[in-house]
């Protein structure tokens, strides 16, 4: 005989069916008979579920987080490119010159930002969705989006700007 999670098969008579048939063959049973007894043997409720009961699927769930999840990688990697631009950019040139703010900001912020975006590359999913969770949450990521947005809109509208501006 084979058994497996959908059918069974007897290759001495050729009997084959699901659980509920095998049950009722092995027991002497009717189909429905068969069903309650698995029922009865396994705790469950022969009544069909309502639908207030019944698991609805998670598939909006994992759809909308794979959505914040790329969302927030992409925030943070222009973000990160915009920190990488700004350590070379303003970086000073002697020791004495004045540390412009988006050097320091730069400096402070970069290792933070490059380690957001390595946990959501290869971090495992509980780390990933507690950060997804964490930025999402009072808009922090949208922030975000905005800031880095406005800042790479300076630049562009300056041009070339000045050392230590």
């Amino acid at each position: 005989m084979k058994l497996n999670e959908d059918y069974f098969f007897c290759f001495g008579c050729g009997a084959k069916g699901d659980a509920i048939d095998f049950v009722a063959r092995l027991f002497n049973l009717t189909s429905l008979q068969a069903a309650q007894k698995l029922a009865a043997d396994f705790g469950l409720d022969p009544k069909p579920p309502t639908a207030a009961a019944m698991v609805k699927p998670k598939r909006p769930y994992i759809r909308q987080f794979r959505e914040n999840e790329m969302l927030c990688f992409r925030v943070l990697t222009d973000y990160l490119h915009l920190l990488e631009d700004w350590k070379v950019r303003y970086a000073p040139k002697t020791p004495e010159d004045a540390l412009d703010d988006r050097f320091v900001e730069a400096c402070q912020m970069h290792c933070y930002i490059e380690y957001m975006a390595d946990v959501l590359t290869v971090g495992d999913l509980e780390e990933r969705v507690a950060l997804v969770d964490k930025l999402m949450q009072d808009d922090k990521i949208a922030f975000l989006q905005e800031y880095t947005a406005r800042k790479k809109k300076e630049v562009a509208h300056r041009g070339k700007e000045p050392e230590n501006a």
